[in-house]
């Protein structure tokens, strides 16, 4: 950087706030670039996906023009286009060079995240809390993108099982570490809603590769650490 970048460097600082301001701004660029891609796309499909939604209330033998429906069919689209807003995303996409260099061979774990999906036979909620551990091979992974690879397989339609091993593949083929492991938990709106309607109960699935899948131990420690309070 030579003393003009310098020079106009911290005459920006000074002009804001600081940090924070700068921050915000680069962080507005990136998503700004990030999502332009997605938000053309939602904006050229959405007319089809309200003109659906109206037809379907019409033939549920509701009033379409009464005043609590007006929006409903372009609220209705655009909640289901946020809610499966993976489709237009890849891991690639959420890591912004979020893998560093780390001499370490140890187990990370990062368990209870939060996990919002759609079951992809009924079209209705199933959530629970996502549990992942890897083992790195000589690289690590920021650990807010756990969260964000896992927002991109689940803001889709879905079944847990898929979904389950869909997250343990983007890290293994992202992060080529030892070995990764994940559990979802989950209550399903399609059990619980309607159906058998089984309020209390939970579907569990996991998918193990590398050492988690061929080491009883390694596999039991993340079990173990990954179910404790």
């Amino acid at each position: 950087m030579n003393s003009h970048q310098v020079n106009d460097a911290v005459e920006e600082f000074h002009s804001t706030n600081g940090f924070s301001d700068l921050i915000s701004k680069k962080s507005a660029i990136h998503r700004k670039h990030e999502t332009s891609r997605k938000e053309e796309e939602d904006v050229t499909r959405l007319p089809a996906l309200e003109a659906a939604y109206t037809c379907i209330l019409r033939e549920l033998g509701e009033d379409v023009d009464r005043q609590g429906l007006l929006r409903t069919p372009l609220r209705a689209a655009k909640a289901m286009q946020f809610l499966t807003k993976g489709y237009h995303e890849n891991v690639d996409d959420v890591l912004n060079n979020a893998i560093f260099d780390e001499d370490h061979d140890e187990m990370v774990i990062v368990k209870d995240i939060d996990m919002f999906s759609l079951c992809e036979h009924h079209l209705v909620p199933f959530f629970g809390k996502v549990h992942i551990g890897y083992i790195p091979n000589k690289k690590v992974l920021g650990l807010s993108k756990l969260a964000r690879i896992v927002e991109i397989f689940s803001r889709r339609l879905q079944v847990q099982e898929r979904l389950t091993k869909q997250i343990a593949n983007g890290i293994a083929d992202t992060l080529q570490p030892l070995g990764v492991a994940v559990v979802v938990e989950a209550v399903h709106m399609c059990m619980v809603m309607r159906g058998v309607q089984k309020i209390n109960s939970r579907t569990v699935t996991s998918a193990m590769l590398g050492v988690y899948l061929s080491d009883p131990k390694t596999r039991e420690e993340f079990l173990t650490l990954s179910q404790r309070a």
